[in-house]
């Protein structure tokens, strides 16, 4: 008996995450785009916008609801989102936000956001259809909580902030466990390199192979990875100025994999 309970317990505190989208703000092939990224056969080069969905402690929580979750949702048979976190206010990242009322219909409850003062600012003003009273039936329902640089709880599980900069914007990646989530930044300042330590897994944004003013490149990538040292790393919000995937795993730490669009994974 204590073998089995403790066999459960195990399995109770596995997260899971499913990379919804691992592409950059155009995604991967571009409208129009003749490289030879764009028109590769590959499936693991067919790049939705950059997000994540994370099973873990029973919850549900998806991180950024881009313009793809409606089709990424589909594709993995979601039908539950307990939480959104939410990176930043760019529109790669929550211009799905309306879709979220599907979610809405089915679990038949308002969902909880999770995102900085000015973000939870934006969407009251870009979504303000949804906030209005009465309640319009056909508009997302939708809690706001700001954060701020601190650690907070969503029911049983402890969500660790931490502050990093998309060119000059600061933007939120997180920390669940042993997992942590970083897109969309350039710099990550000393407060945000300590609460990365000790990681089993780090999913970590590289742009391109060339610098850019507000993404790390992949060598910028590589840098914080080696300097961390997580077990196990993955790239992602990846351009198509970085090789095809089977390209790109040949030039990497045996310990570093570029995501792609539904990889899944256990921790």
């Amino acid at each position: 008996m204590q073998y089995w309970n403790y066999i459960r317990k195990q399995l109770s505190n596995t997260m899971k995450v499913t990379f919804l989208g691992t592409g950059a703000s155009h995604g991967i092939p571009i409208v129009g785009c003749k490289c030879s990224v764009c028109q590769s056969d590959n499936i693991k080069d067919k790049r939705l916008r950059s997000s994540v969905y994370i099973e873990v402690d029973g919850q549900h929580i998806l991180i950024d609801p881009g313009p793809d979750l409606r089709q990424a949702a589909l594709r993995e048979g979601i039908t539950q989102i307990d939480a959104v976190l939410i990176t930043h206010e760019h529109k790669d990242h929550t211009a799905g936000i309306d879709d979220i009322r599907t979610f809405n219909y089915i679990m038949r409850k308002a969902i909880p956001f999770y995102a900085q003062q000015r973000i939870v600012n934006l969407i009251k003003s870009e979504y303000a259809y949804a906030f209005k009273e009465p309640h319009y039936p056909g508009a997302p329902e939708i809690d706001l909580h700001p954060i701020f640089n601190e650690p907070f709880n969503i029911n049983d599980t402890t969500i660790t902030p931490i502050m990093v900069y998309h060119g000059d914007l600061p933007t939120s990646a997180f920390r669940i466990n042993n997992f942590a989530y970083v897109t969309d930044a350039k710099t990550i300042p000393a407060e945000g390199m300590n609460r990365l330590q000790n990681l089993d897994t780090l999913v970590i944004n590289a742009l391109r192979t060339e610098p850019h003013k507000a993404h790390l490149s992949l060598s910028e990538a590589l840098e914080i990875i080696s300097e961390l040292k997580p077990r196990q790393a993955y790239l992602t919000h990846i351009s198509h100025k970085i090789p095809v995937y089977n390209e790109l795993v040949k030039q990497l730490p045996t310990n570093v994999l570029p995501a792609y669009d539904g990889l899944k994974i256990e921790i």
